[in-house]
């Protein structure tokens, strides 16, 4: 299981480096449709194509977030912005530890549609991903 979920994350993240911006009449209706269901007092302030999927970049009560669909309207993986002294402290000791002189720009918690929880830090020109323990998964470059 713990395999799957590793996969399913670098498959996700693998995804992003292949984002292309589109407009909202460019989304397939179910997506639409998803959204609106899931947000109904937010409008997404971005739109990319991952692959075959579709991700809405926004704000919702003042918090950044993003939330990835299938074209099929399904949720694959939420992100929320956190506090970084909200991350775990193994996360914390990694950073300080393995990027001296560098500060986290901004953290994440991100839950995919397993119910796996992971974090992520940006610093560096990088998104550095831990598993929900805090344990180092991997490095994207941004």
């Amino acid at each position: 299981m713990k395999k799957l979920v590793v996969f399913s994350l670098t498959f996700m993240i693998s995804l992003f480096s292949f984002a292309q911006k589109i407009k909202e009449n460019e989304l397939p209706e179910d997506v639409k449709t998803a959204f609106k269901n899931i947000y109904p007092q937010t409008k997404a302030e971005k739109w990319e194509k991952e692959g075959n999927n579709f991700e809405a970049e926004f704000k919702h009560n003042k918090i950044e977030q993003s939330v990835l669909f299938d074209a099929q309207g399904n949720i694959l993986e939420t992100e929320i912005e956190i506090e970084i002294n909200k991350l775990p402290n193994t996360v914390l000791e990694y950073v300080k530890t393995n990027y001296k002189g560098h500060s986290i720009k901004e953290a994440s918690k991100i839950n995919d549609s397993i119910d796996a929880v992971f974090f992520e830090v940006e610093i560096k020109g990088m998104d550095v991903i831990f598993d929900s323990n805090g344990k180092f998964l991997r490095e994207v470059k941004d």
